[in-house]
């Protein structure tokens, strides 16, 4: 355990909201509250934050509305783009604040901030009169940083009530099982949408869609007669385009006019990125989870031979979900490289035999389809050069994400997309 998280379990949890909402309070008034000269949409849940959050924006800023974005992948002011280097999704208040603030400068009409449960829990929502808040999906994370799955829950639920108190739209996937509960927490405007046609009664509107196909190359769904084409793969991502439609509709943005900026959508940086795709395929993706894992790998099956690179989950969190990573792991990939991430103060080591665990489970052999790498560098040097024409190489855990972090709070400036290109050359 670091020492901030020491400090932190040592300071009675009252005290600390406290001292959080003290100094977003200050730090909002400070900035001039720029959010609330702005139309402020809020995107949270554990998977598709980041793509739902990037692809409302693109649709915004392709319909004449321009917009901000801020999320774990990057930040935008309108069209100028900056990768997130600060590893925190939802900024500092002091961040987040300067940046909408950029976006009032700007003539920024719209901002929409990937909400995080750590950033609700420490108050950084606070002087942001949301208009919308999208609901992806629900499931155990950050078990850690909030003792209960149903203390987690109730931090993402923070969002909707927020969005009750101002009388904002809550937009929800219908087709997750928490869906009534934040139905519960988000009072009277609620809007939903599915693929899987359970619409309710006690909500205001429906977006109701039906898959046609997906691959790992674009996803194709229609909603009544208009048929979305998206040049991104996987059905996660059907899931993040609906969401977004569906919020940028209650935002007065018709349906066939955000099915038309989509079918422009490039991607969102280190989200199922394509870095390479002949003679191998090289993806670099944050999946980090068992859901968005499985969701991962069986998108990517239909190419054929796979590879994968699996980070070994961070240090001191999460640490529940280490065995099914690696299980998941072996199941679907011919062969696994497990390797370090984030370990902060933890034993890198400890966390990757963990992992091996699992890997084990699926059937697989160290040495013979499993190797353990402690060097990530050299854990892709590996993979790359296993690789061999129409495979794929996919490498998880860490996204577009700049730094490693090590003991003693250590960052260590990296990026697994510009390594798998340094690499590639070196073959």
């Amino acid at each position: 355990m670091s020492i901030k998280h020491k400090i932190r379990s040592l300071v009675p949890a009252p005290v600390l909201s406290g001292y959080h909402y003290a100094l977003a309070a200050v730090t909002a008034a400070s900035f001039g509250l720029p959010a609330s000269r702005l139309k402020v949409i809020g995107i949270t849940g554990t998977k598709g934050k980041t793509s739902t959050s990037a692809m409302l924006w693109h649709i915004l800023q392709n319909t004449g509305n321009k917009a901000g974005l801020i999320s774990t992948a990057f930040f935008a002011v309108g069209e100028d783009t900056k990768i997130n280097d600060i590893k925190m999704t939802m900024p500092g208040r002091a961040t987040m604040q300067r940046l909408l603030r950029q976006m009032i400068k700007a003539n920024c009409h719209y901002a929409v901030v990937e909400t995080s449960s750590e950033g609700l829990v420490q108050w950084r929502h606070l002087g942001i009169p949301y208009v919308a808040a999208v609901f992806t999906n629900l499931a155990p994370e950050h078990i850690e940083a909030h003792g209960t799955f149903v203390n987690y829950r109730e931090a993402k639920g923070r969002l909707a009530r927020q969005i009750a108190h101002h009388g904002g739209t809550a937009v929800i996937n219908l087709d997750d099982m928490e869906a009534e509960y934040f139905i519960s927490q988000s009072g009277k405007h609620v809007w939903g949408y599915t693929f899987k046609n359970v619409c309710q009664d006690n909500i205001e509107r429906c977006i109701a869609a039906e898959i046609i196909k997906t691959s790992s190359a674009q996803v194709e769904f229609k909603i009544d007669n208009l048929k979305v084409n998206i040049p991104v793969g996987g059905e996660f991502n059907a899931y993040n385009a609906l969401a977004a439609m569906t919020v940028a509709l209650e935002l007065g943005i018709p349906l066939e006019r955000s099915a038309a900026a989509l079918a422009s959508f490039a991607g969102t940086p280190g989200r199922l990125e394509f870095v390479q795709l002949k003679p191998f395929a090289v993806v670099v993706d944050y999946a980090h989870t068992p859901e968005s894992l499985s969701a991962l790998y069986t998108t990517l099956q239909e190419r054929g031979r796979l590879i994968a690179v699996l980070g070994s989950c961070g240090g001191g969190r999460d640490k529940a979900k280490r065995m099914p990573l690696g299980k998941l792991a072996g199941q679907y990939a011919d062969s696994v490289i497990i390797t370090d991430e984030d370990p902060y103060d933890e034993n890198p080591r400890s966390i990757m035999e963990t992992v091996a665990e699992g890997v084990r489970e699926s059937g697989k052999k160290e040495g013979e389809n499993y190797w353990i790498i402690e060097d990530r560098r050299q854990a892709i040097q590996k993979a790359l050069s296993m690789a061999k024409e129409g495979d794929t190489v996919v490498i998880t855990g860490k996204g577009a994400e700049q730094w490693l972090m090590v003991a003693g709070n250590k960052k260590i400036p990296w990026d697994d997309r510009e390594v798998v290109r340094k690499e590639i050359k070196n073959l």
